[in-house]
């Protein structure tokens, strides 16, 4: 028996997204820039998928561009707003985003930008009044992350955004985990810019978005990473991969259709397993718990004792553990060249180190079922007897 409880990573491919990519690759592969009937008829395959995505958000289809995926669509906000200046300015993002937005804002630091990160309480969730008072008269940019991967806290984003455009700044936020699981609607949630990606919503990898408000590009307030041929109004040149932008196309249109029922069946299976998970004493919940991706349940186990059998005691030796048993899930801490490094998001939500090495996350899917659900809390039970039956005290951080 396998059970899969990592789609926060990655979600399989639906059937149908695979089907139109087959269709695509074998009828429509002209160049969609080609003037003649073969790149005519991939053009169209390009603006049906842009209007499907567009659709899942309310906006309108020219906001959307491709790109690569969600990295890129982040980067794209990010690098893209700093080039329209031609000397440094301000931006603000929070302690707990993804490295896609972490990383390019670092670059930014080095190149002489202020940059301000917002801290988050034991919860994860950014302080709009922390917001109001990070803001300064050359603040251009704020992104905060919608949905947080790794503890699965939902930040306040109307909340920030209308703070943002009181100020007068732009505002974007990286959605990836959040569209296809959350109803959004542009044309009321007041950001400037939207990040999304495929295979995060049951299409493929290789394939994400940007949303942009329309006249940003008008007033170019968003200048393009990659210069070329031209393609999507300039801000992304390159041949756009036109089978699998479709599968990421008919995999939004499917998760707009579902979305609702999805959402409903997946809280219901979450909260059945967070209420067997929360009556084991090794693990403690983080993130929120009422502001919480619908699919999302994530926990830290820590141990007054830092070895077992010669192995350090992790988030990632209950992966290990539950790997062995089939059931596939994540851990927080990262592993850099054998080295294994606590949560940057723990440590951000005031865990100690040690705490931080012991996130693990699982996330729901459209193949869980009840019966996975209640054999993984089981597993997980006894995996973690079996460790500690040799210890006996824990320390809760």
């Amino acid at each position: 028996m396998q059970i899969y409880l990592d789609y926060s990573a990655t979600t399989p491919i639906r059937p149908e997204a695979i089907a139109i990519m087959e269709t695509v690759m074998k009828e429509q592969w002209g160049n969609p820039s080609s003037l003649h009937e073969w790149g005519n008829r991939a053009a169209l395959i390009l603006e049906k998928a842009r209007i499907q995505v567009a659709s899942l958000i309310n906006a309108v289809p020219e906001s959307i561009i491709f790109t690569s995926g969600g990295t890129e669509a982040d980067n794209l906000a990010i690098m893209g707003v700093a080039r329209s200046y031609s000397v440094p300015q301000h931006i603000i993002i929070s302690r707990v985003e993804h490295s896609a937005i972490a990383e390019p804002v670092k670059m930014l630091e080095n190149w002489g930008w202020e940059v301000t990160r917002l801290p988050v309480n034991h919860l994860g969730k950014v302080n709009p009044d922390d917001l109001k008072k990070a803001l300064r008269h050359n603040t251009v940019l704020i992104s905060i992350i919608h949905g947080q991967s790794e503890v699965g806290t939902i930040q306040p984003i109307a909340e920030l955004g209308e703070i943002a455009r009181r100020h007068g700044t732009l505002f974007h936020t990286d959605a990836v985990q959040t569209v296809g699981r959350l109803p959004i609607d542009v044309q009321n949630l007041p950001v400037d810019l939207l990040s999304l990606s495929s295979h995060k919503l049951y299409g493929p990898m290789g394939s994400g978005a940007l949303y942009i408000r329309p006249d940003l590009q008008v007033n170019s307030q968003i200048l393009p990473l990659l210069c070329g041929g031209g393609q999507e109004k300039g801000l992304r040149s390159g041949t756009q991969a036109t089978a699998i932008i479709a599968g990421l196309g008919i995999a939004a249109e499917l998760a707009a259709k579902e979305l609702e029922l999805e959402r409903l069946r997946l809280i219901e299976l979450r909260d059945r397993l967070f209420t067997k998970l929360s009556q084991i004493p090794q693990l403690i919940p983080t993130g929120d718990l009422v502001d919480r991706l619908p699919h999302h349940l994530s926990f830290c186990l820590q141990y007054d004792h830092d070895h077992l059998h010669g192995e350090k005691i992790t988030g990632k030796t209950l992966v290990r553990q539950l790997n062995l048993a089939g059931i596939g899930i994540s851990a927080g801490a990262a592993c850099n060249s054998g080295k294994i490094t606590p949560s940057a998001i723990l440590l951000a939500m005031g865990y100690s180190e040690k705490a931080a090495l012991g996130g693990i996350r699982l996330t729901l899917g459209k193949q869980t079922t009840v019966a996975d659900i209640d054999w993984t809390a089981i597993v997980i039970a006894q995996i973690l007897q079996r460790l500690t039956q040799n210890h006996t005290t824990f320390i809760f951080n």
